[in-house]
């Protein structure tokens, strides 16, 4: 490669810091590298340093961070989403090709939308989580943000693989998906489906249009465009916060004060397992560990947990037959484009809904990517999300290429 790649400061760099942006991993050194980075050291990547991030990846705007917020390079007012902001920023300012982050619920698409980058979601066990900081180890995985889909294309190639360390990781044949990326950019025997759930009431019309136009451009190209239902989506964002902080709970109750990180001394082991979590978690993190350990307590497992799961299923079969009849799918990354600093941070619950075209895919684990379609009349990217079957990134990526290539939005550049 020999290209600098900025790192998301929840993967584990040997002899580096390792904070996940958060007070509680004050002090910690990682022992050893994630398996995504040595696949990148063996490249030949230049790993240019460390980039911010929501706590633990908790949140859609960087602003839950304690090493302070990031700006997006489009408007320094504005949010450059979450909880990947720093990897999408710093490949927006050109401070780096590209970069690495994570995505949960969407924390590499929406801030890929927000700061006018390319970002890829890659197939749950395409890429091994080995060396990852878990959020929610269910729906979480690494993928690279760029500038152009065929740079994305070929730092997944090298991303991509078997990997003993990680148990979810699946044994598969590589696609050389940077090379299969020609300049041929027709669509011709390609059927894209349209999910209607994905327009949803309160979306800014801005961006609709911009995603509709999207839509029509690639009709232009040759696809057949179909419509297509994702009837339980509109469940999507209660089950994922249901399971994402039902997992978050049991994975962060390694943080103790006691193996490493921030410690407060208390009387007893229990005083300073309590003292330092309160100490060393910020706010959003809390919230969620606390909701996590509700829906897993005795007597609302059942009702929250337990029946959350149920309908991750029926989510992931509705893609399952959506399939049968398209190649990819064409939606909106965001309701709206990046919001102000500050805008939704007195809201929770406002700003869980900005997953709510995102999460879907992580339940399914299918693979998607957000490329730039658009600006808003202030200025601001908006981005169109393509959402792929399990282990089809291929055709994901060849939608995305032949838009880019026809259009030029990727071509912009913020003034700063």
């Amino acid at each position: 490669l020999g290209i600098p790649v900025a790192i998301k400061d929840l993967l584990n760099v040997k002899g580096q810091p390792c904070t996940c942006s958060s007070k509680i991993l004050e002090g910690y050194t990682a022992p050893y590298d994630a398996t995504v980075i040595t696949k990148l050291r063996e490249a030949g990547a230049v790993l240019l340093g460390r980039v911010n991030m929501d706590e633990f990846a908790m949140g859609s705007s960087t602003e839950n961070a304690a090493l302070g917020k990031t700006s997006n390079p489009w408007n320094l007012d504005h949010v450059p989403g979450g909880s990947s902001g720093g990897s999408a920023a710093c490949v927006a300012a050109d401070e780096a090709i590209a970069s690495l982050g994570s995505d949960t619920g969407g924390s590499i698409r929406q801030p890929a939308a927000f700061c006018g980058c390319v970002g890829v979601k890659p197939t749950y066990g395409r890429v091994s989580r080995y060396g990852l900081t878990a959020f929610a180890s269910s729906l979480d995985q690494i993928g690279p943000l760029a500038k152009t889909v065929k740079d994305s294309a070929i730092l997944l190639e090298t991303l991509c693989g078997h990997d003993a360390l990680d148990s979810s990781s699946i044994e598969m044949e590589v696609p050389a998906f940077g090379a299969n990326l020609t300049d041929d950019t027709s669509l011709a025997g390609m059927k894209l489906g349209l999910p209607k759930e994905y327009f949803v009431e309160g979306m800014d019309p801005e961006v609709e249009k911009a995603v509709r136009d999207a839509v029509e451009h690639c009709k232009g190209l040759g696809a057949e465009i179909v419509d297509v239902s994702l009837p339980h989506s509109k469940y999507a964002i209660a089950v994922y916060y249901i399971i994402a902080t039902a997992e978050a709970s049991a994975n962060l109750a390694r943080f103790d004060g006691i193996r490493y990180g921030l410690r407060v001394d208390g009387k007893d082991p229990i005083e300073l397992y309590g003292k330092t979590r309160a100490a060393g978690f910020g706010a959003e993190v809390k919230r969620r560990i606390i909701l996590g350990t509700y829906v897993l307590s005795s007597g609302y497992y059942d009702a929250y947990y337990k029946r959350a799961q149920k309908v991750r299923t029926l989510i992931r079969n509705d893609f399952t037959e959506v399939f049968k009849q398209c190649d990819a799918i064409l939606a909106p990354v965001t309701p709206t484009p990046a919001y102000k600093l500050g805008e939704k941070t007195d809201d929770p619950l406002k700003m869980y809904l900005d997953d709510i075209l995102t999460t879907p895919a992580n339940l399914a684990g299918n693979c998607a990517l957000s490329l730039p379609c658009g600006f808003s009349s202030l200025g601001l990217p908006i981005g169109l999300q393509i959402i792929g079957d399990s282990f089809a990134e291929e055709a994901i990526l060849k939608v995305g290429h032949a838009y880019e290539q026809t259009t030029g939005w990727h071509k912009k550049r913020p003034v700063l």
